[in-house]
């Protein structure tokens, strides 16, 4: 058959009518050659987009039990109380060993500034004293104007005085170093509390993303903590889903990412869903030759629920393209299945095999 063939369009039914008057008036429908389109019902489950058990990263008792199965909730919101009765009592005990730091760096501080004004008065009579030194020396040089003791009196004062000043030099130098250990021990009682606040921050567990509490594990008074097999919660979004569908092998070279996909479910048989290709496993299965691929799908109403079935109807190209005519211009007989061309004004009976129909 070719593109620019005519066929009768209205069905003629048995052999006898070969002889059929070739009219006027027959109708006549244009072959077309396009590739083959259709699609195959495949099984799919829908999952949520995010789907998280939340569990204890501390050990504690369930103070409070915020949410329950079914629960809305937003990211951030708290969920989950836990108490640490020692945990408390470990910040209490941080927390006053940092103020005792603190207590003991001013104080160390007030004895750091008191060292130094000593230090100005030494230094100040060292002056003095050395001053009075090279007066009585100048003097000397004059016979008889100072007693035989009086300079060697004036020296033993100066160096006296010399070496109180680099004592109490000597003095502030310990101290700075004293300063200095104190801090240190200051900076790390404070990094030890803000570690125990860290962790005081995990007895509030709170919700990592939006969405509903599909099942709720613990109680109050239950003793959790991370070596727990169960979660406390099971978290799920489900305003965003994926449908997970088994594509055969021999259908994989036709996804194409982001092409939008309809399904249906069982509990709404009446209605069509529709989702997004949005990636693939790259990857078949071994047993099965399938590949998984994912749709994303916006669940605004909620009326799809994780775990359910889904019955995708997947499109499926043929890469050949095949020649279409409309339904009623294909006759088919106890005999055969055949068309009827129009050969230069005559009819002429044409064996065809039926394809998948479009539409």
């Amino acid at each position: 058959m070719t593109g620019n063939k005519k066929f009768i369009l209205s069905t003629i039914i048995g052999a006898s009518m070969a002889q059929l008057a070739w009219g006027q008036g027959t109708e006549m429908a244009a072959v077309v050659s396009k590739p083959v389109s259709r699609t195959i019902v495949l099984p799919g489950e829908i999952q949520p987009f995010l789907n998280v058990a939340l569990r204890a990263k501390v050990s504690g008792y369930v103070d409070r039990v915020l949410v329950d199965r079914g629960s809305a909730v937003k990211e951030g919101e708290l969920l989950i109380e836990l108490s640490a009765p020692e945990m408390k009592a470990q910040i209490a005990e941080a927390e006053s060993k940092v103020q005792v730091a603190e207590g003991d760096r001013l104080q160390a501080e007030a004895k750091l500034a008191s060292l130094g004004s000593t230090l100005t008065s030494l230094e100040a009579t060292l002056a003095s004293t050395q001053a009075t030194y090279d007066s009585l020396k100048v003097a000397s040089q004059t016979a008889g104007a100072i007693s035989g003791n009086e300079l060697e009196i004036a020296l033993r004062s100066v160096e006296s005085q010399r070496a109180a000043v680099e004592a109490q030099r000597g003095n502030i130098q310990a101290q700075r170093a004293s300063i200095e250990a104190i801090r240190s021990a200051k900076a790390a009682a404070e990094a030890a509390l803000r570690a125990l606040k860290e962790v005081e921050g995990y007895l509030r567990v709170t919700a990592p993303f939006t969405g509903v509490v599909t099942e709720r594990i613990v109680h109050p008074g239950a003793l959790v903590g991370p070596g727990s097999n169960e979660p406390l919660l099971v978290l799920q979004q489900i305003s965003h889903l994926r449908v997970t569908v088994a594509v055969p092998e021999e259908n994989v070279g036709g996804i194409a990412k982001g092409a939008s996909v309809t399904f249906q479910v069982p509990a709404y048989p009446e209605r069509n869903y529709s989702g997004t290709v949005a990636r693939r496993a790259q990857s078949l299965d071994s047993k099965t030759r399938t590949m998984a691929v994912e749709l994303d799908v916006m669940n605004p109403d909620q009326s799809l629920a994780p775990g359910m079935y889904a019955t995708v109807k997947w499109p499926v190209r043929s890469a050949k393209p095949a020649l279409y005519v409309p339904r009623t211009s294909v006759v088919t007989t106890t005999e055969r299945t055949f068309v009827i061309r129009d050969k230069n004004g005559k009819a002429e009976w044409v064996n065809v095999t039926r394809g998948a129909a479009d539409g």
